[in-house]
């Protein structure tokens, strides 16, 4: 329903049809409906492909409108991204949530912590993306209960309830756009296509998928990782729009990733029809020796270049290897190609945050695709700190600065916090986005792992004081305290885990036979 009256009329009118629904308030039948907007999964990936498609227009004509997102490993870690995003700056817009193939490798494994390798199940990727729209539509049922509160209470008082339902019809969502990392595809591209079908049913909207073989895949910021063919990827790429279209979500969002910047080997050789051809021009990056047909072994892989007979580099384990210095160029292909057939959006996996770095890159991309965005990992991976203060070094010694008052070899020392290195370099690391924006085509800002590091550190931090000498002071100071004088609503976590919403279901469906959780002895009465 569009609106808390149309959902009323609504009620009426299916009242009136069925009949035998006397009990049944159609106030409270239509509050319900509101509270319960999206009723499935397909819901949620149609609405919130519509808002990524606009956000991707508007990044078009202006690019300080880009987009910005954490990772989640678990509902309510996104359900409080997005209760803080509303809280401090009023709406959700331009905010998404990612959901990192890290993490659930790490955190979400029935096997246990995994490294990033594609080895947990991969159910847990849909099942995840489930439990987070879960967490963020009771998120909106909870603020929407204490609206309708609101309103029940101006009802009965005689007041005007003009603004109340205001407030309930312009009612700024919790359920933002997922981007869902499905790694490799986790198989062939039939594996892919159910893989996807899967989250695009849970509520995602748009999938990132990498050109990494599914079988030996690895984090982006390792060592060993080994491409496919633009083949066997556009094939996944067909895979993941043939699963949106399936399912009625026609804007659907693909995010193709290449791994080729760091990526050194090919688990195969693609088959050439012609001279040129995409084919060709991946086997042209292969590192290959000139050989004499009478010096060839037995069962070797020969091919033929520019007239001549030679051998591709080929490594113990049967992987051939990449000629050096070809990385770049490899980068611009696999973008260029995805984007001319299929993918939205690109993810570029970069050794460092150096925004020149990524200009480079993409606007050889941008000759041949004017309108290229990047969604780029703002990776936990890099020293961040270390990064900016090498940069800013570097910068001065072109303009023939003094660095002479800094060790080069040891920049993360804490002497120099504080300084004008410090200083321009965390200047630097808070315009990173804002300038990878504008010069180098980034539309969508992310940290795959941010709450992994924020739980491991806010954990460290109390279990330092509560096991030592502060005991609860550790908590009560640093963690409670905090909480309500900030005015995060966590705080009263019986009503956040839903027993407020809870005990207004009670009420409408027993009337005063309710039992209700929120009487004169709940201690949460304090806060």
């Amino acid at each position: 329903m569009s609106n808390y009256q149309s959902a009323i009329e609504h009620i009426r009118a299916v009242k009136e049809k069925v009949g035998n629904m006397d009990n049944i308030s159609v106030e409270d039948a239509a509050r319900m409906m509101i509270q319960n907007r999206f009723k499935t999964g397909l819901d949620i990936a149609k609405y919130t492909a519509a808002i990524m498609r606009q956000d991707m227009a508007e990044y078009d004509e202006d690019t300080s409108k880009y987009t910005q997102s954490l990772g989640a490993w678990h509902g309510f870690v996104a359900q409080q991204t997005m209760y803080a995003k509303k809280k401090y700056f009023g709406t959700t817009a331009k905010t998404y949530i990612y959901l990192s193939g890290w993490m659930v490798a790490a955190l979400r494994s029935e096997l246990g912590p995994l490294p990033d390798q594609s080895m947990h199940e991969k159910t847990t990727v849909p099942a995840l993306i489930e439990e987070i729209y879960t967490f963020l539509r009771q998120a909106d049922a909870k603020v929407l209960n204490d609206y309708f509160r609101e309103l029940n209470a101006a009802t009965e008082a005689g007041q005007d309830t003009t603004e109340i339902i205001a407030k309930i019809d312009n009612f700024d969502s919790h359920v933002v756009p997922i981007i869902a990392d499905i790694d490799a595809g986790f198989g062939n591209e039939e594996a892919t296509y159910l893989l996807t079908k899967a989250m695009i049913e849970a509520g995602a909207c748009a999938i990132q998928v990498e050109n990494q073989v599914s079988d030996a895949k690895q984090c982006g910021h390792q060592a060993g990782k080994v491409t496919v063919p633009h083949e066997d990827f556009i094939a996944k790429l067909n895979a993941i729009r043939y699963a949106f279209l399936e399912l009625g979500v026609d804007q659907g969002v693909i995010v193709a990733r290449t791994d080729s910047e760091g990526a050194s080997l090919t688990q195969k050789i693609p088959v050439s029809e012609k001279p040129g051809d995409l084919a060709s021009q991946y086997i042209d990056f292969i590192e290959t020796e000139e050989v004499d047909i009478n010096d060839a072994k037995e069962n070797d892989v020969l091919l033929k270049r520019n007239g001549k007979l030679v051998r591709p580099v080929r490594m113990a384990n049967g992987l051939y290897s990449f000629r050096e210095g070809t990385n770049i160029d490899r980068v611009v292909l696999d973008c260029v190609t995805a984007l001319e057939n299929g993918a939205d959006l690109l993810w570029i996996e970069t050794p460092t945050p150096d925004v020149a770095h990524i200009k480079m890159m993409v606007d050889r991309i941008k000759e041949q695709q004017p309108k290229a965005k990047l969604v780029y990992n703002n990776s936990p991976s890099f020293n961040w700190t270390l990064n900016f203060r090498k940069q800013v070094i570097k910068e001065w010694e072109a303009e023939g600065k003094d660095i002479a008052a800094y060790d080069k070899n040891n920049l993360m020392s804490a002497d120099y916090d504080g300084t004008e290195l410090d200083a321009a370099a965390d200047e630097a690391a808070k315009n990173f986005q804002r300038d990878a924006a504008r010069e180098a085509g980034v539309f969508h800002h992310l940290i795959t792992l941010p709450t992994y590091h924020t739980t491991a550190l806010s954990v460290h931090e109390l279990a330092k004081g509560y096991f030592g000498e502060d005991g609860m002071l550790a908590y009560a100071a640093g963690v409670q305290r905090k909480e309500i004088r900030e005015g995060i609503s966590a705080v009263k976590h019986q009503a956040m885990a839903g027993s407020d919403l809870g005990d207004d279901h009670k009420e409408i469906f027993s009337g005063d036979n309710a039992l209700k959780a929120g009487g004169e002895k709940n201690t949460m009465n304090q806060f």
